[in-house]
Formats: structure tokens, sequence, C-alpha cells
């Protein structure tokens, strides 16, 4: 019977550590270059000579002080679950860093396994790493790895096995010394504990009472909870603290992370590394003299940011083409071969306009979600988190606040769930609930489906611009709002901003490839689930109830008389040019009907009945049917869009793409148009999101963001459009 390994793979941010958890499982977990991006929980298998190992991928993590909720969350797992081993990932270009997490995985006992990522830099830095002394020295199995290009997956794995077989299960907490201050009371602790059995089911009674000498906030809550005990180990705290502030002038929780790096510095200078304790990373320091600096350092971001559009109107408006000619010759083939009826209207105009019109944006979607993953893997958006910190902490937030907004779509292809997830590496709950209320104000990739087919119809000769000022006006908005909020409902002051800037990594094109069509996929997946039900049931509201029998006759009898006035009015012509000659003239009719039949569906009404509020915003009645559907999924915008304009037209496979029926429509003035922008950037945050925001907060913060959000994009919207109409009237 095979063996069955439990797995937690852990590391800092920054080390490889999803990276190798991809080679090893062959799965597909997020990799980047900042804190943060890994929130949930990620699993994989892995199977060799008889031993199934089930990985579990932690959040990246300093530390196993609970300061924040990665650092709560991998600890957890470990404390809770007791996995058979861990794997802890490490970044060898940063060894004494790196060494600082694996001494804590050792002190609460864990069977453990290092593996010592990046070993192509070391090398060609110039240094060179022991790892067999480096092993002995721990005691634990080191193994040399590069995780960007799988090397060291093997060992790793066939290391994990070893230790399995070893420990069977058992854990050995290490026991470190914390100086002659330090170590008299934690023994004193540790008796006390053990006497009351004081967590101790859950936990090793000397790693409890070092918890309780760094004030690690869940372990002492646990305590509280469990006894009066409690009072005993926090008046030993107490006494810890006067000890050590009148022999070394500072706190406990200080003196055991200097005995930490100071036990690390005594491995290293062992000889387990030789040509410097800590490797430089020269080149990454020189680029960043320009990347970061004060003035060319913004002027490069917003240069990366307008060549991003620039590339991606520039390589995808051909194939974006051919999509678009691909779904008009789908809908002729339906047209021509569905009998005339509700069903053809189903496929022609719900199903193909509707997801048609959305899947036609793929090769922008493609090319943008590309440029970003490059940027990611590469390094730079912890440069743009540095960069912004200073601004954002004017405005209320926290440098870490970046790598949320941008994951929402700061830089356009993100997505507002994950970027709303991954606030849990702030700190601070104010700026953490600031945070997640303005992260749906970014452009995500739903969202710019719609501004992609918004701008193609209405800035044509400009569409980077548009774009690039669009994405402007949003950070913009994030900045205010965020303002307003920590000035008023979420007061408190701002924390400390600290967050590692990781070397310049050239990305791998398979990785670029993978990660581009892990969300590429979830794009189209989307659009054939979500997208698709949603457009069958906007078709459904704007089908029926159907028009009245007696309007349907009205109709019927213009278009009789309209017949017989183009006989009259002809006489020599013959069958072939009056047929020609009366369904032209027709067509006025028809439209009208159709128009007036669209007015009269439940969506119709429900638009009309807005109509006389949103005229205020200029919003053509289509905009509110669409805009309602959106609240599913703002992808939907487009589809709801293409099914009301394409069932607006007699022959919809004749009219061109949604852009050019939109630029046709009179009502879209250029301050409707501007209002529709702003609307759609602010208002209401998609379903899914505002579940995760009431999951990551509560949900009078969910409906606040939902009420909240509506009433603010239409006050700007009627803004935009009345100041807008003032001026060009």
């Amino acid at each position: 019977m095979a063996q069955t390994i439990r797995v937690a793979v852990s590391g800092q941010p920054n080390c490889g550590k999803s990276t190798m958890f991809n080679a090893i499982t062959g799965g597909s977990a997020r990799v980047g270059n900042y804190p943060g991006i890994t929130v949930d929980r990620l699993e994989g298998v892995y199977r060799e000579n008889g031993h199934i190992s089930h990985l579990v991928d932690l959040p990246g993590t300093y530390s196993l002080t609970s300061y924040s909720m990665e650092e709560l969350v991998a600890r957890n797992v470990i404390v809770d679950e007791r996995p058979d081993v861990v794997i802890n990932m490490m970044d060898a270009t940063a060894l004494e860093r790196s060494l600082y997490l694996a001494v804590q995985l050792m002190e609460i006992g864990a069977p453990l396994v290092l593996g010592l990522n990046m070993m192509d830099e070391v090398r060609r830095s110039g240094v060179t790493i022991d790892v067999d002394k480096l092993s002995r020295l721990l005691g634990v199995p080191v193994v040399p790895c590069v995780a960007r290009v799988g090397q060291g997956g093997k060992e790793l794995m066939r290391a994990v096995a070893e230790t399995a077989e070893r420990t069977k299960g058992k854990w050995s907490p290490f026991r470190l010394s914390y100086g002659p201050d330090l170590d008299p009371i934690i023994e004193r602790m540790t008796k006390v504990i053990e006497a009351a059995n004081f967590l101790t089911g859950r936990h090793d009674p000397r790693w409890v009472a070092v918890k309780y000498l760094e004030s690690d906030e869940q372990v002492m809550a646990e305590g509280k909870k469990a006894g009066t005990t409690h009072d005993d180990l926090l008046a030993l705290c107490a006494e810890a603290e006067a000890v050590t502030r009148q022999h070394s002038a500072t706190t406990p929780d200080a003196i055991i992370a200097d005995w930490r790096y100071g036990f690390i510095n005594g491995l290293i200078k062992q000889g387990v590394v030789k040509g410097g304790d800590e490797l430089r990373r020269n080149n990454s320091d020189n680029i960043d003299k320009l990347v970061t600096h004060r003035f060319f350092g913004p002027l490069i971001m917003l240069a990366v940011l307008y060549g991003m559009f620039l590339l991606t109107f520039s390589l995808g408006e051909y194939p974006k083409g051919w999509f678009e000619a691909g779904f008009e010759w789908l809908g002729e083939m339906g047209t021509t071969y569905i009998p005339e009826g509700h069903l053809q209207s189903l496929v022609v105009s719900g199903i193909i306009g509707g997801v048609g019109s959305v899947m036609s944006f793929t090769p922008l979607i493609c090319i943008m979600f590309a440029m970003l993953v490059f940027l990611e893997d590469l390094g730079y958006m912890a440069r743009v988190a540095y960069m912004l910190d200073r601004v954002l902490r004017i405005f209320g937030l926290h440098g870490m606040s970046v790598m949320p907004l941008i994951m929402s779509g700061g830089i356009p292809g993100g997505c507002a769930v994950p970027g709303v997830m991954s606030a849990r590496t702030l700190r601070s709950p104010r700026e953490r609930l600031a945070t997640i209320l303005t992260a749906p104000f970014m452009v995500c990739g739903a969202k710019t489906t719609a501004y992609l087919m918004l701008v193609a119809a209405f800035f044509p000769e400009n569409p980077t611009r548009a774009m690039f000022l669009l994405v402007l006006a949003a950070w913009a908005f994030v900045l205010l709002v965020s303002k307003l909020l920590r000035s008023t409902l979420i007061k408190g002051e701002s924390t400390p901003f600290v967050m590692e800037i990781p070397p310049y990594r050239l990305p791998t094109l398979r990785g670029v490839l993978l990660h581009t069509w892990e969300r590429v996929w979830q794009y189209i997946k989307k659009a054939g689930t979500v997208i698709l039900a949603v457009s069958i049931l906007m078709w459904a509201v704007m089908t029926f109830p159907e028009l009245p029998e007696d309007t349907v006759a009205q109709y019927e009898t213009q278009k009789e008389q309209v017949a017989e006035k183009v006989k009259a009015d002809n006489p020599s012509a013959n069958e072939e040019e009056l047929a020609s000659l009366t369904e032209d003239a027709q067509k006025e009719i028809d439209d009208a009907q159709n128009e007036e039949a669209l007015k009269y569906s439940a969506a119709g009404r429900v638009g009309e009945a807005l109509t006389p509020l949103t005229n205020l915003a200029g919003f053509p009645w289509q905009a509110n049917i669409a805009l309602i559907g959106a609240f599913a999924a703002k992808e939907v915008f487009v589809s709801t869009m293409a099914t009301a304009y394409s069932m607006g037209e007699v022959d919809p496979e004749e009219s061109g793409s949604l852009s050019e029926r939109l630029a046709a429509d009179p009502a879209w003035t250029l301050p409707a148009v501007l209002a529709v922008f702003a609307f759609m950037l602010l208002y209401t945050p998609c379903m899914v999101t505002v579940v995760v925001i009431a999951r990551e907060s509560n949900w009078k913060w969910a409906v606040f963001s939902v009420v909240g959000g509506l009433c603010f994009a239409f006050v700007v919207a009627v803004a935009i459009y009345q100041i807008g109409t003032a001026v060009m009237a």
C-alpha cells in the first residue's frame, strides 16, 4: 500500500515557493514578485516510488508571529494540521533573512526540508554556499534548487520521503537560547504552562512562552480564554520587559529577534557562505537608481502604462477584427439556416450577439494579460509599490495597498476578487478596509472589455490615450475616496511601510505563457458560463412580453400601405425592382416595430422606468438595462448592449460591429459617453466581489460598497453630463 505524506510548502515572499510548488505538482499556483500573491489554500499531489505526497502551498510569510493575515494562515495550517513534513523554500541570494523563518519552523518542531532556491544567481555572483555544511549545522536536509526551471524538485521530494520515514510524524522542537536575561524567565513560564496544561494540546509549552514574550495576539487571545494562567504569564512578561529594558534598553521581542539572527550569523560565519555574508544584487540596485528615482521613476511608470495600451491596440486590432468577422459569419449562418422566430432570435441576438461581442475582445485581453504577467514576474510591480507609497500615505492608504489595487485592475486586466483578498497583507484594519472598499474602482478585466468596446466606438482615433486617461481617472478616484473615507468613517493613523524589493528576474517564456493562459482561460470560461447564462436571461427579458396583436397588426397595415404607395409611385418598375424599393421603404417601419417591441418587453419597461432618473446623467435607455445586468458580471454590459442593439435591427448580421452601431446612435453624445464611463468605473461591484468584501470585512461594509458606490457613481455621472452638456451648448 502506498505511503501518504502530508507536506506543507512554506517560504517568504519572492523565494520561488509557488514556482517550485507548480514544478512539483504540475499545478498552476499563481506566481508573483510581491508579498500577498498567494492568499488561498492551494493543493497538489506528487507520486514517486510508492509515495503519495499531498502538498499544500502556504501563503508567503516572513515570520510565524501573527502580525498579518498571511502569517496567521501559514502558521495555523502548520500548527493545527501538523503536516508530516514542511518544505521551507529559501532565497539563496538572501540567506540570512531566509533562515529567519527556517529557525522558527525548527523551534515549533516541524520535520523540515530546506529548499535553497536561486542557486543559479548565487553562482553567477561568484559566491559559494556549502550546502552540505549548512545541512549538518542545522540538522535538516538542504536541497539546492532553481525553481523557475524546475531544478531540484525531485531531490526535494526524495528528501521529503526520507524525512517522513525518519521522523514518522514526530515533532522535535529546537531549543534556541535567548540569552541570560530571557532564558530563566522562559524556563519559569514553561513550567507554569506545563503544570496548568495550558494550551499544550495545540502548542509546545516553550513555544507558547516565547509567543507571549513576543506579544503574539492570537496566542494571547487563546490564552485569555483558557484560564487564569494567562494572568500569571502576563506577570512574567512584565518582569521580562522590566529586565530587558533595565539591562539592554529594549523589549523582549527585540531580544528574541536579535538572538535568532545571532544564531543565523553564527551558522554563516562557519564557512557556509564564501565570498560575502550576504549576496549583493548590484545589477538590480543599479537599475533601481533610475527606475525608482523620485523624478524619473514615476515618468517611467506612466510610460510603461501608456506603452501597454499602445501595444494592446496596435497588435490586437487585426485579430480582434478576425474574431468579429467570425461571429458575424456565425450570425449570418444562424439567420440563414434557423427558421425565423424566437429560436433564431435567441441564437443570433442572444447567444452569438451577446457572448460573441465579449469573446471578440479576447485578443486584446490576451495581450494585456501577457504584459501584466511579464511585469509581475520581472519584479517591476514591487518598485511601483515602493514609488507610490509616498503618494498613498497622503490619502490615508499604505504602500502595501498598491498590490491589491494593481491586482484589482490598477493596470487593466486584474480582478477585484483576488485584489480584495490580497488586502489581507495590510496590518492596519483601517487601511485594509479603505483598500477593500476602493479596490473595485479599478479597471478590472471585466470592465476592460466594456471600455474597449466603448473606446472603439467613440474614440477610434485615439484609443490608447482614452484608455490611459481612464486608468489615471480610476487611480484619482481611488485616492480621493480613500481620503474621504479615512477622514470620516475610517479614521486612524497610518502605519509604516516596510517591503522587500526583490531582484529583477527575467521571466521565462513558459511561465509568461502559462500564467497568461490561466487568466485568458478564466475570461473564456466566464464568457461560456456566466456571460452565456446572463445573455440568455437578458434576451428573454428583452423579448417577453411581446407586443399585443393589435399593435403588430397596425404595423402590418402600415407596411401594406407603404407597399401599395411604392407600387403606385413606380408604375414602370418590374417585380424585382418593386421588391427592393418596398423592402427599403418598409425597413423604417420594421425598425420602429422592433424598437417598440424592445421597449414593451420587461427589460425595456425597466429601462423606460429608470429614464426620468438616468436622463439626468444622459444614459440611453439601452445602457440602463445593460448596467443592471452588469451587476452580475461587468462583461454582461457588452453582451446586453449587443443583444439590445441587434434586436433593434432588421438584419443584425448586416449592421456592423457593436461599436459601429453604438457610434451611429445619436443618443450617445460625448457628455453621455463620459458619464457612462464614470458610472461604470465607480458603481456597485459585481456580485462575486460583494460577497468577498463581506467575507473579508462584514456585510455592513459589503452593503455600503453597493449602496454607497451606486450613489457616488450616479452623482459623479450626473455632474459630468450636466457640466459637459452646458459646456458644449
